[in-house]
């Protein structure tokens, strides 16, 4: 049986795709652009059908960064690293380390273009495992004076971008008794809910993990199994779990008047966004949104500014959302069309000053 590789068109500057020589799994380390700088994205570990899949995942997720990063006015590139487990795979402590071990050394052959951070299925402990390996790794534990686990910055830019997309759906941004459906309880979809919860808003919320039921009880949110989620009525729908969720048949469906959330990559397709607009469902795009986590991330590595100060920077992630918007409307295009034209000015602008020195 011949397996079709499930790859997105290759633009990326370098990817490597390696099997680790310690765990035995699959790595893929995308390089898709470090036009504006060392790139900047984190290493996911998660369960794939076929290594092929993790690896169309890693190109698919490293090219989403580098709009992610040039949006939200980084000098840093694009990239991503993906750990693959096989189905039905559990690591014990010691396969565990020794995957991260690997990921450092993969890490390290890119001599600084790329460098990595948690991400889903990762920890801030697993990257002091990376860190034995390279240098080039960011948001180590508090513990040892890293930066820590970006989840609450990224939860405060997903805030902010809501209040911004309430502002613009209704004239005001507050929360109190608006309807929100948080699809997916992880690291920054439950701190979301929390905050929300305690801003008066009505929370409906799943996760493919039952556990978490739990923290829907004890917000006095309504729980809905997965896969139902988008049929709630709502103000806005809140990607919050793994990406592609937002299929044709799911925005067909979709009970909410918006969409707004952490999710990487939450449109199936992009032509979702062109689905959404007809319905009349405001897209908040979510490289925008979710930005909070990479910019508290490069900006803490690199020293600029106090943490109040970078703090500041992330809740700014409101405004940006206000703007594209705006642009959005006044230019009668969707908010993806001006979010990645904004990626877009600045990656251009950035090669027009070093084409003429690569020709010298």
């Amino acid at each position: 049986m011949t397996h079709t590789l499930p790859l997105p068109d290759l633009s990326h500057e370098r990817v490597e795709v390696t099997t680790g020589p310690r765990s035995g799994l699959v790595i893929t380390v995308a390089l898709h652009s470090s036009i504006l700088g060392s790139a900047l994205g984190g290493a996911r570990m998660w369960s794939y059908p076929h290594w092929s899949d993790a690896v169309g995942d890693a190109l698919r997720l490293s090219a989403a960064m580098t709009l992610k990063n040039a949006a939200a006015g980084l000098d840093a590139g694009g990239g991503k690293s993906v750990i693959c487990l096989p189905p039905g795979t559990t690591l014990d402590a010691g396969r565990r380390r020794a995957a991260y071990l690997d990921l450092g050394d993969a890490v390290e052959r890119f001599e600084g273009r790329y460098r990595t951070a948690e991400d889903v299925g990762s920890t801030t402990d697993d990257m002091l495992v990376v860190s034995e390996r390279t240098a080039h790794v960011v948001g180590l534990p508090d513990a040892v004076g890293g930066s820590g686990e970006p989840a609450g910055p990224t939860s405060l830019g997903v805030y902010e971008s809501l209040r911004a997309t309430l502002e613009h759906l209704t004239g005001v941004p507050e929360l109190d008794g608006r309807r929100i459906t948080i699809s997916g309880l992880g690291q920054v979809g439950s701190r979301l809910a929390v905050r929300l919860s305690t801003e008066g808003a009505q929370l409906t919320v799943t996760d493919v993990y039952p556990a978490k039921r739990a923290l829907a009880a004890e917000l006095g949110a309504r729980w809905v199994e997965p896969g139902t989620e988008h049929v709630v009525e709502a103000d806005v729908f809140v990607p919050a779990g793994i990406g592609g969720l937002l299929d044709a048949e799911v925005i067909e469906g979709l009970a909410a008047r918006a969409v707004c959330g952490p999710a990487n990559n939450p449109l199936a397709h992009r032509s979702g966004a062109d689905r959404l607009a007809a319905r009349g469902i405001l897209y908040a795009p979510d490289f925008v949104v979710n930005a909070g986590g990479v910019v508290y991330l490069d900006l803490e590595a690199k020293h600029l500014g106090s943490r109040a100060e970078i703090m500041h920077r992330v809740a700014a992630i409101g405004d940006t959302v206000r703007a594209i918007f705006a642009d959005a409307d006044l230019r009668g295009i969707t908010p993806l069309d001006a979010a990645e034209e904004r990626a877009a000015e600045r990656l251009a602008a950035a090669r027009s000053v070093q084409e003429p020195l690569l020709v010298r």
